[in-house]
């Protein structure tokens, strides 16, 4: 009978959460797929029953900006009301650390993809980059990857290109960079950190910075450090957290780390095109 008592308990804690916080994204699985195993994980520790049983549909959780499947770091949660939150997670800053490979192009634009292209890139130097750079930062247009999770017609591009359809090129949008250094330069190897705002791709980014070059560049590895005030070294919970009272411990610290403390406005920030979440 304790047992259960204990379970009701869990339960009861897991279906009060609510609010932000984030996890560490592996390499591998979709960030669709890291939110359903979340949500077992919880559901499970909380003893609640989810075959055939519509109670899982009482777990309100959802993410704020996909990840591609081959990257890593910090994915933003929502959880309970957290998750009309999210919106304003998507528009908000982000940071990456992308490491892209000259001399080679592939279709999803990174390291998954097949290679469709491939071309000499020993003339480029470290001030080529540098300077390349420069014309990549600020107020840029930039058209998004064919294998994305934009849609058309109510399906993701990337589902319709697997299908073998044609797709479309989206027409370029505006996008925000608030800064972009080069870190590394081992040729065929550059590694570059990228702020930007809501939109944007750091795999077009990589292929743009190859075209102007005169060769073409893919991406090797990405990461995402930050997405609003969630750190990866700090807030990201790694899967061996994904427990009741580790989130919950997470959220009260999310709900100090966000401007304004427990207050539960939402604020307008300085930054047009970056937003303040509050946890609740």
């Amino acid at each position: 009978e304790a047992g259960g008592a204990a379970l009701g308990r869990a339960a009861d804690k897991l279906f009060s959460l609510s609010g932000l916080f984030a996890v560490r994204k592996p390499k591998g699985p979709t960030s669709a797929a890291v939110l359903n195993l979340l949500k077992e994980r919880l559901l499970a520790e909380a003893g609640v029953q989810t075959n055939g049983n519509k109670r899982n549909q009482v777990l309100k959780i959802g993410h704020g900006g996909t990840l591609d499947s081959a990257a890593t770091g910090v994915l933003v949660v929502g959880i309970g009301k957290g998750t009309k939150m999210l919106g304003t997670m998507l528009a908000g800053s982000k940071k990456y650390t992308a490491i892209g490979m000259l001399g080679k192009a592939t279709d999803t634009l990174d390291a998954t993809g097949k290679v469709t292209e491939e071309k000499p890139y020993d003339q480029v130097t470290k001030g080529d980059l540098e300077n390349v750079l420069r014309k990549f930062t600020g107020d840029i247009m930039q058209v998004p990857p064919l294998y994305s999770a934009l849609k058309k017609d109510g399906e993701r591009l990337s589902t319709l290109m697997k299908r073998g359809e044609a797709v479309e090129a989206k027409p370029a949008r505006p996008v925000r960079v608030y800064s972009l250094s080069l870190q590394q330069f081992q040729p065929p190897l550059f590694t570059l950190d990228v702020e930007c705002g809501g939109g944007f791709y750091v795999r077009s980014l990589v292929n743009d910075i190859g075209k102007e070059l005169s060769t073409c560049a893919t991406v090797q590895e990405l990461t995402r450090t930050k997405q609003g005030p969630f750190t990866l070294e700090e807030h990201a919970l790694h899967e061996d957290k994904w427990t009741i009272d580790e989130i919950a411990r997470s959220l009260e610290h999310c709900t100090a780390l966000l401007p304004g403390g427990p207050s539960r406005k939402k604020l307008k920030t300085e930054h047009p095109g970056e937003t303040a979440v509050i946890c609740e």
